[in-house]
């Protein structure tokens, strides 16, 4: 195949990362592959995948390739919604049950939440990164939302930081925000909260 190499640009930057089995299926030869990864100086990431430098660099935006059906939450978004000052140490996702998370909880290169499918996409918005990448992550409602479900994991000056931080924000939508608290069946332990602090 010729410019078998711009090909692969356009895989590489479609997806974000790029597999040996990539190059198979276009009819390419391992050494075109590994030709290509050596030319480009492509980084190995887990199990065959390569990343350009970029890429391996936001580990938020390797994540969001690795595993696109998943959404940013918790610390992620406490930090991204300035939430909370405390910089995440690595990525927190939800995923819909059943979905395996093996590959991705290896290593502890993240930590990973489930919940039912159908609820998986509720308060679901795009952002931009640290590093200028749009990424999937929660809205303000849903986050406040897992923060309620997870309190018991989540230190307790933390916590009550990030709903301080909520109420004082002029652009919470406390409509929505009950609304996904009865999805989630902490709308009674919500009100108790809101009634202290509003």
């Amino acid at each position: 195949m010729e410019n078998y190499e711009v090909v692969l640009n356009e895989l590489l930057y479609s997806k974000g990362f790029i597999t040996p089995k990539d190059a198979l299926d276009l009819g390419l030869t391992k050494y075109q592959f590994y030709n290509y990864v050596k030319s480009e100086n492509l980084q190995q990431q887990n199990r065959g995948m390569y990343v350009s430098l970029s890429t391996l660099e936001d580990p938020l935006l390797l994540m969001h390739k690795r595993c696109p059906n998943a959404v940013f939450s918790h610390d992620v978004a406490f930090y991204l919604h300035n939430l909370s000052e405390r910089e995440y140490t690595k990525p927190n996702i939800t995923i819909y049950t059943g979905y395996n998370t093996k590959r991705l909880t290896e290593n502890g290169q993240c930590k990973v939440y489930t919940v039912k499918k159908e609820l998986l996409d509720i308060g679901k918005i795009t952002m931009t990164d640290n590093y200028g990448n749009t990424i999937p992550v929660y809205d303000l409602e849903r986050t406040l939302c897992d923060l309620i479900r997870n309190r018991n994991n989540i230190e307790i000056q933390e916590f009550t930081s990030v709903l301080k931080a909520y109420v004082a924000r002029n652009d919470k939508n406390l409509t929505n925000l009950m609304l996904y608290a009865k999805y989630f069946h902490v709308d009674t332990l919500l009100r108790r909260y809101m009634e202290v602090l509003l």
